[in-house]
């Protein structure tokens, strides 16, 4: 018997409590499967297991090379699933969920690339900003930027910090003026988030200079790209993250305001369940991700 052999036939009849039984599960007759229990034990020169004929139980040395065993087959299995995936074309359903505006801008462009690479994967693409959990019931992957409990059931990988931003359009400046101080912006209809900030002081610096002030908003909403609509419409001062308004600053649609004051960043996460033989779909759409986030700098663009 091989080493291999002899290590699962060890670990299968204590999981099964019978080496009948383990014996069936590894397709061996039940004189070859006690022949390969005696020859372990006679390679470690130890006893392992006593038995009856009605049952097994663990010596104490049994029972610590059980748990070295049990885990040592559980990396190989683990192996063998990456192993495997790697010679197939990954395959199935994947649900990833962001908030609607991360989803629209920074998701939905790469998407058509990824299928291009992955076919037999097909990616449900759910946009919301209300969420219970990191990662709700049914869910694979998670793109998150609230603050959150971590536990070991969840891994969570960063794609990008970036910084929030006082942002207005230039004709809408032209015509109020800009705020020198953060308190100023009482005198400016505000547009602002009203899910994750809620009532939640603004707390701005300036080298050592703090200013906390809080806001009361013109305009409303849980969606981001909403509220640059408005912004757009020279409705007023849009707060927002870089990431959302990135692209209106670059073409000069949106303009800063109160430079030189800094808000609290926030770090954009891809979370997604802690498992062993994590589905292949999982890793390759993460490590897709991350690699495009890396590409193309945007926690440098956005931290700027």
């Amino acid at each position: 018997m091989d080493r291999l052999t002899e290590l699962e036939m060890f670990v299968r009849a204590v999981e099964l409590g019978s080496i009948t039984r383990a014996a069936e599960k590894l397709g061996l007759s039940d004189p070859s499967a006690s022949r390969c229990l005696s020859s372990l034990e006679k390679r470690l020169g130890t006893r392992l297991l006593e038995r009856t004929t009605r049952r097994l139980w663990l010596t104490d040395a049994g029972r610590s090379y059980y748990q070295r065993c049990a885990e040592l087959l559980a990396e190989l299995a683990e192996a063998d699933a990456e192993a495997a995936d790697s010679t197939k074309r990954p395959s199935g359903v994947l649900s990833v969920t962001s908030s609607p505006s991360f989803g629209m801008m920074h998701l939905a462009p790469i998407l058509p690339q990824f299928q291009r690479l992955y076919p037999g994967i097909s990616v449900h693409l759910m946009a919301a900003n209300h969420y219970q959990n990191v990662i709700d019931p049914g869910v694979d992957i998670a793109i998150r930027t609230r603050p959150f409990e971590r536990d070991s059931s969840t891994t969570v990988r960063k794609l990008a910090r970036t910084r929030y931003l006082p942002v207005a359009s230039p004709k809408y400046l032209k015509e109020h003026g800009r705020p020198s101080e953060p308190k100023d912006l009482h005198c400016h209809p505000l547009l602002l988030y009203g899910f994750a900030r809620g009532p939640e002081p603004f707390r701005f610096s300036r080298g050592d200079k703090k200013e906390t002030v809080r806001l009361v908003p013109a305009i409303q909403s849980t969606e981001g790209r909403v509220l640059c609509a408005a912004a757009l419409a020279h409705g007023g001062i849009l707060i927002q993250p870089m990431y959302t308004i990135y692209d209106d600053l670059q073409a000069g649609r949106l303009l800063p305001v109160l430079e030189g004051w800094k808000l609290d960043p926030m770090t954009i996460n891809i979370a997604y369940h802690t498992r062993k033989h994590q589905p292949a779909r999982i890793r390759i759409f993460v490590d897709f991700v991350l690699k495009h986030f890396a590409e193309q700098q945007f926690e440098q663009k956005w931290m700027k």
